[in-house]
């Protein structure tokens, strides 16, 4: 099928309209025509070539939403006319122990991902969600409730709700109920503290600036602490059972070690590009835990989003045309987004 798009050339190049061809729908799949495409910090990362070499050219795009046009004869997942997600990956080998675990994200024989991948013969390149529609595997795309009130705001879940959602579930004994922490307020940090305070925990937020201390307090944080403050940071130490770090940008990470209590767990999200420097006693001293977290599995995913419905949780965004794409990763890079940017298909130009 003939696809319009908008895709990068190179590591240094901007993004145009490309037009490209998607496979027809098989008996397994879905075709799905696009609505939104949430813009995540990865595809800045993999459009030039900072998580190691990209091959051009690039549609990125794994934050999708939009609606079913057509199912294959063995479907029974979705009907036409069903709104459906599509998150970071699209496929996977389905046999080896972490797929039957619902673990397709960490696929042994590799999963294939939305864009800049290879499907499972390792050869068909993967395009994303910069595009008007795309056609997946039933079993890899994610049913939308109907109770969501708009779909803007949930094409960001398929990443960042996921992303967010996945180590708070996996650590809910030390979550739920209990005082915690999520350092950074950006496109994971908003969702962070939406779903945390959702599920009852005791939120402080730790920022470098207290520009967002107002939206912190909406999304449901109860406390906001300035990290670079040593006053401030006295106060909360040995007071947290669990730090969420989301920060992608070099910082000091020992800082959120102190502020755990015994047996408390930090967790990354965020991948800074600095080596993880820790004083050992700051971990031992006290029993300490680091921990880190990557999206999750498709029914993982699905209970994210089922219970972000039931919650009516969805990210906060700024809808864009597809010609803003190369600034608003500018504005991404300078944190000027509150808090994902979102392309509207209405505005795909052939």
């Amino acid at each position: 099928m003939n696809t319009q798009g908008y895709a990068v050339d190179s590591a240094e190049g901007k993004f145009h309209p490309w037009e490209f061809t998607r496979r027809e729908v098989g008996d397994n799949d879905i075709h799905i025509q696009i609505l939104y495409s949430g813009i995540c910090h990865s595809d800045i990362h993999t459009a030039r070539s900072e998580w190691g070499k990209t091959k051009y050219p690039c549609v990125p795009g794994h934050e999708i939403v939009g609606k079913v046009v057509k199912v294959g004869s063995k479907v029974t997942k979705f009907k036409e006319g069903d709104h459906a997600g599509v998150g970071c990956f699209v496929d996977s080998c389905g046999d080896c122990k972490n797929c039957k675990n619902d673990e397709e994200q960490f696929c042994l024989k590799g999963p294939s991902m939305t864009y800049a991948s290879t499907e499972q013969d390792k050869k068909t390149p993967t395009y994303g969600g910069y595009s008007n529609q795309i056609v997946v595997k039933s079993d890899y795309a994610i049913k939308v409730s109907e109770k969501f009130k708009s779909l803007e705001g949930v094409a960001p879940l398929l990443c960042a709700g996921i992303t967010t959602y996945s180590p708070l579930h996996a650590y809910k004994d030390r979550v739920v109920g209990k005082k915690i922490g999520v350092v950074g307020l950006g496109g994971l940090g908003h969702m962070a503290i939406k779903i945390a305070a959702s599920m009852g925990a005791d939120v402080t937020v730790f920022s470098t600036s207290d520009s967002k201390k107002a939206d912190a307090m909406k999304f449901g944080a109860k406390n906001f602490v300035i990290s670079k403050n040593e006053d401030e940071m006295k106060k909360v130490a040995g007071s947290l059972s669990f730090v969420l770090d989301t920060v992608a940008a070099p910082h000091d990470f020992s800082i959120y070690m102190a502020a755990l209590e015994t047996h408390g767990v930090l967790c990354f999200v965020g991948l800074s590009p600095d080596a993880l420097k820790l004083p050992l006693f700051s971990v031992v001293g006290g029993n300490k835990s680091i921990a880190g977290s990557m999206i999750g599995g498709i029914k993982e995913t699905q209970e994210m989003l089922d219970y972000c419905a039931e919650k009516q949780i969805v990210s906060d965004v700024e809808i864009i045309p597809f010609d803003k794409i190369d600034e608003a990763y500018e504005r991404t890079i300078k944190s000027d987004v509150r808090y994902r940017f979102v392309l509207d298909t209405k505005t795909l130009k052939k």
